[in-house]
């Protein structure tokens, strides 16, 4: 479920508020797989199924930076601000990563919008996020996304 605002004003009246879940999306070991070539990252955790099974995880798991990078796509399920010109992610606060996200798991966004404030030429806005695992006890990643959004 999406709030859609229109413009500044509107965002700034939604903080403190809750924005819901995201639907969920499965991390596959395609996904996994595709995410170590674009970064070069290919240990056996992530990429090789036969020896991750033997891990300590039984099963691949996500890169940490895999499951972050989703954030966005999730997010913008939330919340849809038009009636401005860019949109920028300006960094991340306080992130960890409680719980590994195994291939073929699904997993979603929980956020909050807990503050907007006001910029040069625009506004800041903090979420507080938690991707969760479908069926999980603990969290793939909690964290504070910064994005400003300009007029």
């Amino acid at each position: 479920m999406s709030v859609t605002v229109n413009g500044l004003d509107e965002l700034k009246k939604l903080a403190g508020s809750d924005l819901g879940t995201s639907d969920w999306i499965e991390v596959t070991q395609d996904r996994i797989d595709t995410f170590a070539d674009a970064t070069g990252d290919h240990q056996w955790i992530h990429v090789d199924p036969e020896r991750a099974a033997e891990g300590p995880f039984g099963a691949p798991i996500a890169h940490g930076y895999l499951t972050l990078s989703l954030f966005i796509p999730l997010f913008t399920e939330l919340l849809d601000v038009q009636g401005v010109t860019t949109k920028v992610n300006y960094g991340l606060n306080k992130v960890r990563f409680p719980s590994p996200v195994k291939a073929g798991s699904r997993i979603r966004l929980a956020a909050r919008l807990a503050e907007v404030e006001d910029v040069p030429g625009g506004v800041q806005i903090a979420v507080d996020g938690t991707i969760e695992i479908e069926g999980g006890t603990k969290p793939a990643a909690v964290l504070r996304s910064l994005s400003r959004f300009y007029a």
